[in-house]
């Protein structure tokens, strides 16, 4: 929401305080409130609309243990679960910090502070309050957009996707996420954060293949100062960073074996040890995965553990290609092109006949990534508003990543022999993708419908 809308509660003993935080306030905000006695709080809750609170930790109490304001808290919480509270404390450390945020408080900050500082924390406060309220309200048609991360698509196979982000994303399922590179899957992992219960909690990205095997326990458990050469100083691991939320893990499948066992290790335990120390650190998060690998090619050449495959994969789903999902093409090029266009000061384009035609052709090896890159470099070169064929160039190299799947030949009716060959590739290609229809009809060359009336005809 913007910040110039928000109607803000004060509530603190001081009054000098008070005084200097609506004066601060008043230009930055649509109503600022200040109440000295938070036993009128329910009653200020009762009459008034709030969407941020700053609420004292402390009022009456000379042991400064911060009660009151987890008692208010709470209390705000039973009367109000949308309004943003940020508790504020002359007598902060880390542990009331840690508190506070597990209560359901947004924030927290110290006093004294910096006027830019409680403005800033005030922002954020109305952006996670936006955030969330965008995620409760009722769901949008997905034949536009699943959410503000640029997942756009109207094809049948993205609407499948997008159905199972909905159905997935509030459960604690892990989930393991296959496509193509560029085709979108660290964008599916945060809308499943996004979505979930975890959505306030961090989300944290790690690219697992760039991780030697030298540095995958510290950067992913953690490690105390002098645990090897250069650690000048503890480390905290990305376990440890996602604890309370989602961590990502990009690029599973080129791990090495020892680092898979390492990782399911941590998984079955839920709990960590940072190099340098005998001391488990218990982990909550929720796991996504994500490769281009085959893995379950991998499995059965026990490249790749079947037991991690397990631990990871609760949920699977499987992005398409950009070849696969049609008219999207040219709604993502569209997208693109408009915000291309915005970004380096350029007119609202338009796409030739021509250019449209040139781009649902092309086969798109490098999926999302390229056709973004494409469009990006046709604003930038193009003369005018109006993106013509010739403003599309595609390397050598994208052109030469995608081979045309060789289709299966129809057979003729009443061929035996022939009808058995084809009854028999099938049979083979499937057991070869583990069942999975997808795949199979993709390595075949044909689509999943014409797939089912094959298995069908040939009753399999």
């Amino acid at each position: 929401m913007n910040l110039k809308n928000a109607r803000v509660l004060v509530i603190d003993d001081e009054s000098d305080l008070l005084f200097a935080v609506k004066m601060l306030l008043k230009t930055e905000v649509k109503e600022v409130v200040t109440e000295k006695n938070p036993e009128n709080l329910l009653s200020l809750l009762s009459r008034h609309s709030f969407d941020v609170i700053f609420l004292d930790m402390n009022f009456k109490s000379a042991l400064n243990t911060g009660n009151e304001g987890f008692y208010w808290l709470q209390k705000i919480r039973e009367k109000d679960q949308e309004v943003a509270v940020i508790m504020i404390t002359a007598y902060g450390d880390v542990e009331l910090a840690v508190r506070a945020l597990k209560d359901g408080a947004t924030d927290f900050i110290l006093k004294p502070w910096r006027n830019e500082k409680l403005i800033e924390a005030l922002a954020n406060a109305c952006e996670k309050k936006s955030q969330k309220g965008k995620a409760s309200t009722a769901k949008q048609s997905t034949s536009q957009t699943l959410n503000s991360l640029d997942m756009l698509g109207q094809s049948d196979v993205m609407q499948e996707v997008f159905y199972k982000i909905e159905k997935i994303a509030p459960t604690e399922a892990n989930v393991l996420i296959l496509g193509e590179n560029g085709t979108g899957k660290e964008l599916v992992a945060r809308a499943l954060h996004n979505r979930s219960y975890r959505a306030t909690k961090p989300f944290i990205s790690v690219d697992v293949a760039a991780l030697s095997e030298n540095l995958f326990e510290s950067e992913m458990f953690g490690s105390k100062r002098g645990a090897f050469t250069d650690a000048k100083e503890d480390r905290t691991g990305r376990f440890v960073a996602a604890n309370g939320g989602t961590l990502f893990l990009d690029e599973i499948g080129n791990i090495s074996l020892a680092m898979q066992a390492k990782l399911l290790t941590v998984l079955q335990n839920r709990q960590v040890i940072p190099l340098g120390s005998n001391t488990p650190v218990p982990v909550d998060i929720r796991l996504v995965s994500a490769t281009n690998a085959p893995l379950y090619e991998m499995a059965a050449k026990n490249q790749f553990r079947k037991d991690l495959i397990y631990r990871i994969n609760t949920v699977e789903i499987k992005l398409p290609s950009l070849r696969e999902r049609g008219d999207d093409v040219l709604l993502l090029a569209r997208h693109f092109a408009n915000h291309y266009a915005e970004k380096n000061r350029k007119p609202a384009p338009e796409f030739e006949e021509a250019t449209l035609k040139k781009l649902k052709q092309h086969k798109w090896p490098g999926n999302i990534r390229e056709l973004q890159h494409a469009v990006e470099r046709a604003i930038i070169l193009s003369e005018g508003n109006v993106l013509r064929p010739q403003d599309f160039t595609f390397a050598g190299f994208e052109e030469n990543l995608y081979q045309e799947p060789q289709p299966v030949i129809e057979m003729p009716e009443g061929s035996l022999a022939l009808s058995e060959i084809e009854r028999n590739t099938i049979i083979r290609v499937i057991d070869k993708n583990k069942g999975n229809i997808s795949k199979a009809a993709k390595e075949l060359g044909i689509t999943r419908a014409a797939l089912y009336r094959r298995l069908s005809k040939h009753d399999i």
